[in-house]
């Protein structure tokens, strides 16, 4: 049986449930079929996955693909591997322990240090928010013609989508997050399609190259495609989702629930690779492949696309897909703010409340950019919050390994620890090859 102590289960804790409103609510049943068992998984890895999919993606990709081509798909690989580790290590830790990764931090630092992790946690997840901020601005323009600045506080009302979805349980809200990206990464392979991009230089991108440590602007958009694969506070969100499911009492029903959850994980994340990769060869076979090396602007892209593909659907079908992207990616902001909270204040506010406030944070940088700078200085707002995210990784990677490596029964084997412990030795290399540049 499992031993508390060793894995970290703290008795008090064992009653103060992560997202309480769905802890355990989908049945995973332990002897029944293989189908039933991964159909009761399914699903929390797609929820994962739209970090790969939402507007700082295409921020970057569309800085990559248009600028160098397909050189930056080593990145895009070398960071979805990374995040496969990663989130398959989360996953792990949030069924072996029985908590999330916020709660158990928590317990192991100083009151202090769990307000400062916090509040780290809660800047990625702002940083995260700017990002769909920016881009559902952007589509609603490109789309309906709102003005930037009236469109950036109408996606303060996307949040309740998310929670009117939410309670009617997890299932539909997982069916509408996986719908919605089906339909991005259909729009984006039509794009690719309507722009018959070779396939050998595609295929050539996905070697690395040494001048992305020696070339300042492959770097910045490097480090930027990495934190906008490899969110932070995605890995304390997957601790806490993958025990939505309802675990029969033994070792041997946890330890299938982590099997089928790891499936569940890199069966997702290994379609948002593709997903996350098509955005930057439709940027590279699009806009690169045709002169045009300096479109970093969604609009412009927009503006471009069309008369480039000589097709006047492909202006839509991106502005489409980029508006899906900000929603869906609203489910990841919206759950993580509630567990990073609740985990590491024990404090528990109204949903609606909370998300509003966090939301409202993050459009003031936005309309501050938009009212000072004008629509210009959007693009560099939306890059850079995407290197933000990179910088907090640290601050939710390290904990995470170190309870991994706590565990005692239940224990990763030491293959796939070291693979995280190579992950997190490859952000802080990034981050630190990306600070001494700017010295």
């Amino acid at each position: 049986m499992m031993n508390s102590k060793d894995n970290l289960i703290a008795p008090a804790a064992l009653h103060d449930h992560s997202l309480a409103e769905v802890h355990g609510s989908v049945r995973a049943p332990s002897g029944a079929a293989r189908w039933r068992r991964f159909f009761a998984a399914f699903g929390p890895g797609y929820i994962i996955a739209v970090g790969y999919m939402d507007p700082g993606n295409w921020a970057t990709d569309l800085a990559a693909g248009s600028s160098y081509g397909y050189m930056l798909l080593s990145v895009v690989l070398l960071a979805s591997v990374m995040a496969m580790v990663l989130q398959a290590l989360a996953a792990w830790l949030g069924l072996a322990s029985g908590r999330d990764l916020a709660q158990l931090t928590r317990d192991a630092v100083s009151p202090i240090s769990a307000i400062t992790l916090w509040a780290c946690a809660q800047f990625a997840i702002i940083a995260c928010d700017v990002a769909e901020v920016i881009g559902g601005a952007i589509a609603l323009q490109l789309l309906f013609h709102i003005p930037l600045l009236l469109g950036a506080v109408l996606t303060i009302l996307d949040a309740f989508v998310v929670l009117l979805l939410l309670r009617w349980g997890m299932r539909l809200l997982e069916a509408a997050v996986i719908g919605v990206c089906v339909m991005i990464a259909l729009s984006l392979f039509t794009e690719i399609w309507l722009a018959q991009p070779a396939i050998a230089p595609i295929f050539a991108g996905l070697a690395p190259h040494l001048a992305l440590f020696t070339h300042f602007g492959m770097l910045y958009i490097g480090v930027g495609i990495i934190g906008a694969t490899v969110m932070p506070h995605n890995l304390y969100l997957h601790t806490a989702l993958v025990q939505t499911r309802q675990i029969a009492a033994g070792d041997a029903a946890r330890r299938s629930a982590i099997f089928w959850s790891l499936i569940d994980s890199s069966a997702a994340l290994i379609f948002a690779f593709f997903v996350n990769a098509a955005i930057l060869v439709m940027a590279g076979s699009v806009f690169h492949a045709h002169g045009q090396n300096h479109v970093q602007e969604l609009s412009g892209a927009f503006a471009l696309i069309s008369p480039i593909l000589g097709s006047h659907l492909a202006a839509i079908i991106f502005a489409v897909a980029l508006l899906g992207s900000g929603l869906n990616a609203t489910v990841t902001g919206t759950l993580a703010g509630q567990v990073v909270m609740e985990g590491f204040l024990r404090m528990r506010l109204p949903v609606a409340l909370r998300r509003v406030f966090t939301r409202a944070l993050a459009v003031l940088p936005v309309l501050g950019v938009l009212l000072v700078v004008g629509p210009a200085g959007i693009n560099n707002l939306l890059v850079l919050s995407q290197v933000v995210l990179s910088m907090q990784l640290p601050f939710a990677m390290v904990p995470l390994m170190l309870f991994i490596s706590r565990l005692k029964v239940f224990r990763p084997p030491a293959w796939l620890r070291g693979a995280g412990w190579v992950a997190t030795a490859l952000v802080l290399a990034f981050n630190f090859a990306l600070l001494w540049s700017l010295a």
